[in-house]
């Protein structure tokens, strides 16, 4: 089992560090991070849920193209709030427009996970958890986006950081919410034979 796994090595098809931390404490270290180039944007009436699903999918699908030897993991992160998508935030001024609209109310993250193994099978699933942040003050806003932590993070913040400060009810996978749902992603790679602990 050993000899096989260092045969068929596992691709992060994703540039989140957090992504490649969270595995790491899994005990699972992919072999190499390859991002995937593609158009994120949301398809016309696009929901969240499916955005997260299919980025996901696209993601694996252009890596493993490429190296059809390995298994791919791929991951997608996006928070709804109802059928409204609140992507990546281009600037300070569209993070405080996210902060604003989910001060107070409860969101939903999702996380779209797709897996690729050797043989060619498939595997996908999205994780939901619900988020509901406590009303922020105008301060904490202004504090939050001094500090530069909603740079690159869907919706505008990071769980992992000062945000968690914000948060009064969560239900579901917390991890999922950093970027990758544990639980799901070992049982999606298990589920197609990869043993990943210590190889």
């Amino acid at each position: 089992m050993q000899k096989c796994n260092n045969q068929k090595p596992l691709i992060l098809a994703s540039a989140s560090p957090r992504r490649l931390e969270l595995l790491e404490r899994t005990g699972i270290a992919p072999g190499e991070v390859i991002p995937a180039d593609i158009d994120e944007t949301p398809l016309k009436g696009e929901l969240p849920k499916d955005l997260a699903l299919r980025l996901a999918q696209e993601k694996a699908r252009v890596v493993a193209a490429d190296h059809p030897q390995a298994f791919i993991l791929a991951a997608d992160t996006v928070v709804g709030l109802g059928r409204r998508i609140l992507e990546k935030p281009a600037d300070e001024a569209e993070a405080r427009a996210f902060l604003k609209q989910l001060s107070g109310r409860r969101h939903n993250v999702y996380g779209g996970i797709c897996v690729i193994a050797p043989d060619g099978r498939e595997a996908s699933r999205v994780c939901t958890t619900k988020v509901q942040f406590k009303r922020l003050t105008p301060s904490e806003i202004d504090s939050y986006i001094r500090s530069g932590e909603w740079e690159g993070k869907a919706g505008g913040y990071g769980i992992q950081g000062r945000a968690g400060a914000f948060v009064k009810f969560l239900s579901g996978s917390y991890s999922n919410v950093v970027g990758l749902s544990l639980y799901d992603t070992v049982n999606l790679l298990s589920g197609l034979g990869y043993q990943g602990k210590g190889s």
